[in-house]
């Protein structure tokens, strides 16, 4: 399906990219930085979902609705940015909870763009997509907060 999005639309779609493109770079360079094997494949589902998150967007400015079920698991990679590719092999000394602590945040701070985003659209299946992309944000950061819960990284008062 078409949409005409508004100035307002592209330019909240704009922001959206972005965030996706530091998702992705944050799960790559933390993918290769963090100790525990299960974490590493956290951030390597995460960031295959970042993607299609990309891709979606650069559908959606390209005034092309996509089909739900064709976002599902992050296997689409064509039309991501080649920018997002270029990884800083640059390592940190950050801890697995530094880093966790820092995808968490990123990741709330992104759901909650896309909360903001959703409401100033007009056209409902745009609405429903970006919707679909914040309950996939939102998995992620349960993901990253039950790893951290066990192992003892996040306590729950």
């Amino acid at each position: 399906m078409q949409v005409n999005l508004t100035q307002k639309e592209k330019m909240l779609l704009e922001d959206q990219k972005s965030h996706e493109e530091i998702c992705i770079q944050k799960y790559s360079n933390y993918a290769n930085q963090v100790q525990d094997p299960q974490l590493k494949q956290i951030c390597k589902n995460n960031e295959q979902i970042e993607r299609s998150h990309l891709n979606t967007i650069n559908q959606l400015l390209s005034g092309n609705v996509p089909q739900m079920n064709q976002q599902q698991g992050g296997q689409q990679k064509q039309g991501v940015d080649q920018n997002v590719n270029k990884s800083q092999s640059t390592t940190s000394n950050l801890s697995d909870k530094e880093i966790c602590s820092d995808l968490l945040m990123t990741e709330k701070y992104v759901s909650g763009a896309y909360d903001t985003a959703i409401f100033e659209f007009k056209d409902t299946e745009v609405r429903d997509v970006l919707n679909h992309i914040q309950k996939e944000e939102q998995k992620h950061g349960e993901s990253i907060f039950k790893y951290m819960e066990s192992k003892g990284m996040y306590n729950v008062q």
